[in-house]
């Protein structure tokens, strides 16, 4: 979609558009920290297990599981985003970042936490949901097993 297309489906001019967002990568950007706005708040304040409430170990879970459906839900931007050269993250991943360390503070208490963290959010990154499901036809439901067992220790 070019930002033409997105003034018009808004009812307002293109000017308008860049004003506000600067180009396509704002943009994205913007939209971006709209969907996963909601999921943050979610997972800080929703009901358990993604929420407040329940083990860490179960909280944890529960969050990459979701993480793959909120990027599944809005693949095609997640990826325009992640392939952006030069984009700055939206600041709810670093936020995303920091909640997994949390939550691998009390899970894992001898790992370094940023790092795994990193490595889990990066394991259900959009581009590798996206080949996971070009390459191996995974499934949603193949995906979210998957992230189950990356947090159980592949049990």
């Amino acid at each position: 979609m070019s930002m033409e297309d997105v003034a018009r489906e808004a009812g307002v001019g293109k000017a308008t558009v860049f004003r506000r967002f600067g180009d396509r990568a704002g943009l994205t950007q913007a939209l971006i920290v709209d969907y996963m706005g909601a999921f943050q708040d979610a997972f800080l304040f929703g009901p358990p297990p993604l929420g407040p409430g329940a083990a860490a170990a179960d909280r944890l879970e529960a969050f990459l599981v979701e993480l793959v459906r909120v990027h599944l839900a809005h693949l095609d931007l997640a990826v325009a985003h992640d392939v952006t050269p030069g984009a700055a993250s939206a600041p709810v991943y670093a936020t995303l970042l920091l909640h997994a360390a949390i939550l691998l503070r009390e899970v894992a208490p001898d790992a370094d936490e940023r790092v795994l963290a990193g490595y889990l959010i990066s394991a259900v990154a959009p581009g590798v949901l996206l080949r996971m499901r070009e390459q191996f036809d995974a499934r949603p439901g193949d995906l979210e097993d998957a992230a189950r067992r990356l947090v159980r220790g592949l049990r």
